[in-house]
This record gives C-alpha cells, sequence and structure tokens, in this order.
C-alpha cells in the first residue's frame, strides 16, 4: 500500500518530467498524485505547471546531468522534501536523449555525452533516490525497445539502454523487500516531427503506433503491482516480432 504524504495524496517523482513524454505523464498522474518533477534547466515559463497545481502539489527541481553539483543537488532537494513531509512512494526515470549516430562518427566526447544523459545520469538518479522512497514504492525505469533490435544508426545510445536494462534486475535485488523495481521498453509512442506516422504503425503487429495513456496506463499497472519487480516490460506494439 502507498504511504501517504500530509494531504492525503500519493507523492511521485518523475525524473525528466518536462517535454513530451514527461510532461503528458505528469498531466495524467497529477489527478490522483503530489508530483516532483525535475528539469535539467529552470522551470520559469511553464504555464502547464501552474495548471496542475490547482489540483495537485507540484514540486519543481533542477537536476542538471551536465553539473558538477549533481549529487550534492540531488540530496539537498530530496532531504529539502523528507523535512516537509513528502513521502515519496513512487519514482519514473524518464529523462534521456535520442541521438542519431552511425558507425564513422564516433569520438571520445561524443560517446561520454550521450552515455553520461542516458546511462550515467539514470544510474545516479536511482541510487540517490532509493534511500528516501518508502517501504512499498516502486521505482521505473524507461529503457527503450532498441534492448532488443539495436538500431543501428544510434549503436551509441542502444549500448547505453542495454546498459540501463542491467540496472532492473541488478538494483531489484539490491533494493529488495523495500522498494520494487520496473523498466519499461518503449516503441514509437511520440514520433518525432516530420515522421511517418502511418509507416511507423505498419511496423507493429498492432497496426498502430502508441500513445502517451499507453504508458501511464503500464506505470500505473507496475505501482499497483505488489508482486512484480525487477522485470521490463515491452511496449511496442510488437514492433520487434515484425521483420526489418
Amino acid at each position: 500500500m502507498e504511504r501517504i504524504s500530509r494531504n492525503e495524496r500519493a507523492c511521485w517523482v518523475l525524473v525528466g518530467g518536462r517535454q513530451r513524454l514527461g510532461r503528458a505523464l505528469a498531466e495524467n498522474l497529477a489527478r490522483d498524485h503530489d508530483l516532483v518533477l525535475t528539469s535539467s534547466r529552470p522551470w520559469d515559463g511553464e504555464t502547464w505547471v501552474n495548471d496542475l497545481s490547482k489540483t495537485a502539489r507540484i514540486r519543481t527541481l533542477v537536476w542538471n546531468a551536465e553539473s558538477p553539483e549533481l549529487n550534492s543537488r540531488m540530496m539537498a532537494d530530496l532531504e529539502s522534501l523528507k523535512a516537509e513531509g513528502w513521502a515519496i512512494s513512487g519514482a519514473v526515470l524518464l529523462a534521456g536523449t535520442f541521438p542519431e549516430h552511425p558507425l564513422g562518427t564516433w569520438t571520445p566526447d561524443l560517446l561520454e555525452a550521450t552515455w553520461r544523459l542516458n546511462l550515467g545520469f539514470p544510474f545516479l538518479c536511482a541510487q540517490t533516490l532509493a534511500p528516501h522512497l518508502v517501504e512499498g514504492a516502486c521505482l521505473q525505469i524507461l529503457l527503450d525497445t532498441s534492448i532488443h533490435r539495436p538500431w543501428l544508426k544510434r549503436l551509441p545510445y542502444s549500448a547505453a539502454k542495454a546498459g540501463l536494462a542491467a540496472l532492473i534486475p541488478g538494483l531489484a535485488q539490491l533494493l529488495a523487500p523495500k522498494v520494487r523495481v520496473v523498466g519499461h521498453a518503449l516503441g514509437v509512442l511520440l514520433p518525432a516531427e516530420g515522421s511517418d506516422g502511418a509507416f511507423l504503425a505498419e511496423r507493429t503487429l498492432l497496426k498502430r503506433i502508441g500513445e502517451p495513456a499507453d504508458l501511464a496506463r503500464a506505470v500505473r499497472y507496475a505501482a499497483d503491482s505488489p508482486f512484480l519487480t525487477g522485470e521490463i516490460l515491452t511496449l511496442d506494439g510488437g514492433r520487434r516480432w515484425v521483420d526489418r
């Protein structure tokens, strides 16, 4: 059972809860959760957050993966939340990039930057959040279907997600029985601008691309399944079973 904060609502942290899927998930969860939303930059001008604040308690934080003070910043913020009575019963790590880096373009700096945000940052966030999650909490981490079929033009990104996939069962063992850990390997939910939606839909068994609501349902399912941990749920419409 989820512990609740002082105003009788469960509190979750969304790391990367600002744009696209992060914002969509925040808007869905705010109906019945209080939320802590993080971003790599200040939250000035995000009027949609003010709208969420009309029905939920919302806290916005700046956690920048590029900052040398990231660890101390995260620890200080979480201690402040604890002092204010936030009982964190869920966390979703969404932050990441989706760069295209084909063979022949790789450099040490490029690889380090790709892996820092898509692999190192989630590892550090999970480590820092873990002691602040209440008993029975669920830590959820967004991956990519590239863990099943690597993107050939995005191999550095795919390698980062494969490394992150190893964190799911490992962290589940380290945090059990207090905290559960679940991963989500996502297919196309919000295609990039200019993408051919019909083509992408045809390359799935279900003949459609996903929607943010598909992720929200999966996240809620994992949170409400007390016997589920150490697993990666794949949300790709059956894409990996379709020939290239």
